[in-house]
């Protein structure tokens, strides 16, 4: 009996793959009418946000509420507090709406604009609030790695967008995405992959792939695996610094080392301290002849070596000696000759100028001539 119901539990099931998406999605729509009476009881949402979103969202609260009362939710919002809440109320025909109201008031703290966050209360749209603010611990390093997101000009942020037809609002330590919920989950893991030092890029290159393998009815059943790059982390580990470490001594030891003595702990050692004053005055004078006749012993001591004899050293022998002698009776017999020889040259100068005395005879002409310069 119980196969027998089983196979007939198989007729009845519907394939939707032969239904039209049309159709499904009349079947799927929820409509006022499907809500006979009002809810039972109230439920609501409440979210802060920040103090610089406080002007902007009292500009939009008109058509925030003008949204959402068209749902029949009520929404409040509280300019003391820095407060948004959402509560359901007895118009409210969609049991599911409320949470909707809350992703849109959560949006909405997170720096989305209205146009934009408005589009959460749709039925094909979902919304997910990715924290990356304790997944690196480093804020010069969160900082590089939040920017990876946008790329230059935002050009990563887009081509993310537009692989997985979600919007996508950095702010702070968030990233806000809104769109298609089977896409959501590739959106956080590209998020926290980056954060993990993974590029984007390997994702983005990824998805490209399965974007042009999706279009090939014939890969439909088959897994594509083979057509997905693979890529490894050719992160090179950073040496660490070596830590040299020191020696223990055997004087080393737990405890701190003694204090250094003082004057009065030396003088209570010596038995200086408990002396009187003349006996002490007496050991000062003991003391400071001493250090004076030490003095004086090094000063005539140094005196001294000036008077001391050099030590004589030992004679060289007689060869040297008759070597040397022989070398300087040469240099005075060379010296000899050479002024003989200049001696000799002079006199045969002398020698050769005697003959012409004409030179030196002054005649009358010229006698003549030098009266006459004297007499001008």
């Amino acid at each position: 009996m119980g196969v027998g119901k089983k196979a007939e539990e198989r007729t009845d099931l519907i394939d939707l793959s032969t239904v039209p998406e049309e159709e499904i999605k009349k079947a799927l729509t929820f409509t006022p009418e499907d809500m006979p009476g009002p809810l039972l009881e109230e439920s609501s949402f409440a979210t802060l946000f920040p103090k610089y979103r406080e002007s902007y969202l009292r500009e939009v609260w008109p058509l925030v509420t003008k949204a959402l009362e068209k749902c029949g939710v009520a929404c409040q919002l509280d300019l003391v507090e820095g407060s948004m809440t959402v509560s359901t109320t007895r118009k409210t025909w969609d049991p599911y709406v409320i949470l909707k109201a809350r992703d849109l008031i959560k949006l909405l703290a997170r720096s989305v604009p209205f146009p934009q966050a408005v589009k959460v209360l749709e039925d094909g749209v979902a919304c997910d609030v990715i924290k990356i603010g304790n997944l690196v611990q480093n804020k010069e390093r969160f900082v590089k790695r939040r920017q990876r997101l946008l790329g230059p000009n935002g050009n990563t942020l887009k081509a993310i967008e537009l692989l997985t037809s979600c919007y996508m609002m950095i702010q702070g330590s968030t990233v806000s995405a809104m769109g298609p919920l089977s896409n959501l989950g590739i959106v956080r893991r590209i998020v926290e992959d980056c954060m993990k030092n993974v590029h984007p890029i390997y994702h983005i290159k990824e998805l490209m792939i399965r974007k042009e393998l999706a279009k090939d009815p014939k890969l439909a059943n088959e897994s594509w695996d083979r057509f997905l790059p693979r890529f490894k982390q050719r992160n090179s580990k950073q040496k660490k610094p070596k830590v040299v470490k020191k020696k223990k001594k055997d004087s080393d030891s737990v405890f701190p080392p003694l204090p250094t003595p003082s004057k009065v702990d030396l003088q209570i050692a010596s038995g200086e301290y408990f002396l009187k004053p003349d006996e002490k005055k007496a050991r000062e004078n003991e003391r400071k002849k001493k250090a004076a006749a030490e003095s004086r012993a090094k000063k005539d001591a140094e005196r001294a070596k000036a008077f001391v004899a050099p030590k004589e050293g030992h004679r060289p022998p007689a060869a040297a000696t008759a070597k040397v002698a022989k070398d300087e009776k040469n240099q005075l017999e060379a010296l000899k000759n050479k002024l003989k020889a200049k001696a000799e040259a002079k006199q045969t100068k002398r020698a050769a100028g005697d003959g012409d005395v004409s030179e030196y005879v002054v005649s009358a002409a010229t006698s003549s001539k030098k009266k006459q310069k004297k007499q001008a």
